[in-house]
């Protein structure tokens, strides 16, 4: 392996960490993970209890949590087989492992600077600088040395990540019998409140990794939606949700095929299993509409080659930075104002 890059003021990279969202792995698991997640959100105990419930649907178990085993392994033969010697660490935000135990094992084994991959292809709040807060809380909780983590850039233009996300939606549009330009094409991520959408890219890189996907797969009837909101109905998030963009487009022109792509999400975890797989599909069943749901990223060869191509631009092992579209190769380094979330009072 090429020498990892460092100044001269810190250690070389010797550790890759992954750093994800956690889920339950059974049902004592659920409200305790979801006191985690919504420890100090302006969210109602009822919204909880509902979400509680999608889970125990599914045996209390989310499938996020193995779904990174199986990234991890992955990850872990295309290192090797490109000549990537780092070991792999995994930590999450909200259940096992958790972030400040997985950074006190590192510093066990003598790990002073890893390099992290989040689970999260969008800048935001939530799913980039709330990420870093966590490290550095973890960090201040494992104390004297431990090991500096620094995140390779957002790779929502990798032509890697583009590859796999058009895979999934030609799969989808095959499945439902139709050419790419015969099929309504509706592109999901989570929705996030307008405060915290204002100071972040989440919008512009989702449209611009939205608008590449379509026209490499032939689609020209597409629309960027969002999905699984929680917060007060009085607090103004991105819209428009799905289902209701459904109905819309259905009441104004009779929809008959529609690929739904969750986009937003790398991994087929408890939002898309229940939000698209359940209620999208089970209101497309009501009026006609023949739905199918791409894949998403999961372990796609392509998504598992941009995580090491980001490792290597880390690493210093190649000067090349690819991305698709307009927008370019995302910064490195995350500005001192980046994804800020201020929180808008509920319109009353």
């Amino acid at each position: 392996m090429n020498s990892p890059s460092s100044s001269d003021h810190e250690p070389p990279y010797d550790s890759f960490l992954l750093v994800s969202f956690g889920g339950p792995e059974g049902p004592d698991d659920v409200m305790p993970f979801l006191e985690n997640v919504l420890r100090g959100k302006n969210v109602p105990r009822e919204r909880m209890l509902e979400v509680s419930e999608h889970y125990k649907s599914f045996g209390g178990v989310s499938p996020i949590n193995e779904q990174n085993r199986q990234l991890i392994d992955a990850i872990r033969a295309e290192f090797a087989q490109h000549g990537i010697d780092l070991p792999i660490y995994w930590g999450n935000r909200n259940w096992h492992p958790l972030l400040p135990d997985t950074l006190r094992q590192m510093k066990a084994d003598g790990r002073r600077r890893a390099i992290a991959f989040f689970t999260s292809m969008f800048s935001s709040y939530s799913g980039c600088r709330q990420y870093r807060e966590n490290i550095a809380a973890a960090q201040q909780e494992v104390g004297e040395d431990a090991p500096i983590v620094e995140k390779v850039r957002m790779g929502f233009n990798h032509p890697g990540f583009i590859e796999a996300v058009a895979d999934g939606l030609r799969q989808s549009i095959e499945t439902l019998g139709c050419a790419a330009d015969q099929a309504t094409v509706l592109f999901t991520a989570h929705s996030i409140p307008m405060g915290m959408a204002d100071n972040c890219d989440y919008v512009r890189q989702l449209e611009e990794a939205c608008r590449i996907v379509a026209e490499q797969v032939g689609a020209t009837d597409w629309k960027l939606v969002y999905q699984s909101r929680s917060g007060p109905p009085q607090q103004p998030w991105l819209e428009p949700d799905i289902c209701d963009e459904i109905e819309a487009i259905d009441d104004r022109k009779k929809l008959t095929h529609l690929a739904v792509v969750p986009i937003g999400f790398i991994s087929d975890h408890m939002e898309v299993l229940y939000d698209l797989d359940d209620e999208a599909a089970e209101l497309c069943d009501k009026r006609g509409i023949v739905m199918s749901r791409a894949a998403t990223a999961g372990v796609h060869p392509g998504f598992v080659s941009m995580i090491r191509e980001l490792v290597q631009e880390r690493l210093g092992m190649t000067t090349t930075k690819q991305a698709l579209g307009t927008l370019g190769p995302w910064h490195d380094v995350c500005p001192q104002n980046c994804c800020t979330y201020t929180p808008r009072r509920p319109v009353r």
